[in-house]
């Protein structure tokens, strides 16, 4: 059994539109129109959202570059009893955004959270992608220089699927790393723009999403995603079929 809850405060961790707007849970609305206050990652982005529904509750930011000052005053104001809701510029809370360490705070000190299902980038890439996704490693956004060059081959020894984002101004140059530890064989898919007007999503193999790319600038909020080492997988698959129940007996 959890431990009891300190207080009548919580907090809400509400998935917003990657895209489209009209993706918006109906739920989602009645819970921003309720809770006191929105912690929004930047609130004029998120004003969008809430105009869009006619939502007026006050807005207070909480992202990366304040969250280590922010986190405790807001859980001591839960834990006083506020009810409030934790929103990202595009999707669910945590996933690549701010939001880890205050849940984490609020359930340290006792106060209950709520996460409402709902919209993230990297779900509808998957499933478009065409590639195997019953098993897949999440990787959001790759280190920028220390690290990069150990997880990149770490990912390319992967059986799984794996995801990541990347910015359009430096799309090309990952794909080409990707390409130079993975082979450039490699089956994968681009994804831009999801849920928009602009969406699109580009299969082929590294090779020939670098070739693309080349000379096609992409734009927007972009998702990569490739197979995993299928190489590896039946290398073991015939490790593991090698010996049989009664090989080894006489």
């Amino acid at each position: 059994m959890t431990e009891k809850l300190r207080s009548a405060g919580k907090l809400f961790v509400v998935p917003t539109p990657v895209g489209n707007l009209d993706d918006m849970a109906p739920r989602a609305i009645e819970i921003l129109k309720t809770v006191s206050l929105i912690l929004a990652e930047d609130t004029r982005t998120s004003s969008v959202v809430t105009r869009r529904f006619e939502i007026t509750t006050p807005l207070a930011s909480h992202h990366k570059f304040n969250e280590h000052e922010t986190v405790k005053p807001l859980v001591d104001r839960m834990l006083g009893g506020e009810v409030m809701a934790l929103i990202s510029d595009a999707g669910t809370p945590a996933i690549s955004d701010p939001g880890f360490m205050l849940v984490r705070e609020c359930r340290q000190a006792g106060v209950e959270v709520e996460t409402l299902p709902g919209p993230t980038a990297f779900v509808p890439a998957l499933v478009n992608s065409g590639l195997p996704c019953e098993r897949f490693c999440f990787e959001g956004f790759l280190p920028p220089k220390k690290g990069r060059a150990t997880r990149l081959a770490q990912l390319a020894a992967d059986e799984r699927t794996f995801i990541i984002y990347e910015s359009p101004l430096r799309l090309l140059k990952t794909l080409k790393e990707l390409a130079d530890v993975c082979g450039p064989e490699r089956e994968a898919s681009v994804s831009r723009e999801i849920s928009k007007l602009h969406n699109t999503t580009h299969n082929g193999t590294l090779a020939e999403l670098v070739e693309y790319f080349t000379v096609n600038n992409p734009r927007g909020e972009i998702v990569v995603v490739v197979s995993g080492n299928r190489a590896l997988r039946q290398e073991r698959k015939v490790h593991r079929n090698k010996y049989r129940p009664g090989d080894l007996e006489e």
